[in-house]
């Protein structure tokens, strides 16, 4: 049951197109925000915004590359310019690699990883926050993985890139937190969405699930991610900053 928990709020989700993102996306419009909804493929996120749409609620869908800044600038402006500023921010866009160790790390993969997931988020804090400033605060909820938090999870561009995840974020709770800003990070565990079925698919796929086993004895499902973004995006969390949010099943414990 809704409650209203984001009501009157502005919200823009990266990756929204599909898995978590979609999910937050969705959950945001019906606890009340006014969803902007951004992907890098024009059709999810034209998707993603007609549901929330025909459940009653507001958004406006921006293709956009987060790993280019001047792309990231024209969809932030685009958002201010429908809805007029952003409270929450939830940078959740990201990629794998191929789970290669470095030696085997092109530089094509390695500056694409981290392009995607360590500096979108930048450029997109970046053209967001001096905004939120000026509107008295806000909230930015950051998906990283438990691969930030230890190796072996991925291969060396991601877990680099979702460590700089983690760090980026608790500099931000230090530069902000007494300006309104509240920011956290969400570790996911092993998800269940179109990108973790295309790994499942492949010749890995038994090593794959190996890895990603938890204790709970199942995957994630989207919206449980959802549920956990929700609480730090909203006032329930007013007083969570730079933490570091684990939902994996207790995979981590092991």
């Amino acid at each position: 049951m809704a409650t209203g928990k984001l009501e009157g709020k502005v919200a823009l989700v990266t990756g929204a197109g599909s898995g978590i993102g979609r999910a937050s996306a969705e959950l945001f419009a019906k606890e009340g925000a006014k969803v902007a909804v951004v992907d890098v493929d024009a059709e999810p996120a034209r998707e993603t915004a007609a549901t929330i749409e025909q459940a009653g609620g507001e958004a406006i869908a921006i293709a956009t590359d987060v790993s280019d800044n001047a792309a990231v600038e024209a969809m932030a402006a685009a958002a201010i310019e429908r809805f007029g500023r952003v409270d929450v921010l939830m940078s959740n866009a990201g990629i794998l690699d191929d789970f290669e160790p470095a030696a085997e790390t092109s530089d094509e993969t390695w500056n694409r990883v981290l392009g995607v997931n360590l500096y979108g988020m930048f450029f997109t804090a970046r053209a967001l926050i001096p905004q939120m400033l000026e509107h008295g605060g806000g909230a930015i909820v950051n998906v990283a993985s438990t691969a930030g938090l230890n190796g072996g999870n991925g291969g060396a561009a991601y877990t680099t890139s979702k460590h700089g995840v983690i760090g980026f974020t608790r500099q931000l709770c230090f530069d902000y937190a007494r300006k309104g800003i509240r920011c956290n990070v969400i570790c996911p565990g092993a998800v269940e969405s179109g990108m973790t079925k295309e790994i499942f698919a492949s010749e890995s796929a038994e090593v794959m699930k190996a890895v990603n086993s938890a204790p709970i004895g199942r995957w994630a499902q989207p919206e449980e991610l959802a549920t956990a973004a929700l609480f730090l995006a909203s006032d329930d969390a007013s007083f969570v900053n730079g933490a570091v949010y684990v939902v994996d099943g207790g995979f981590d414990s092991k």
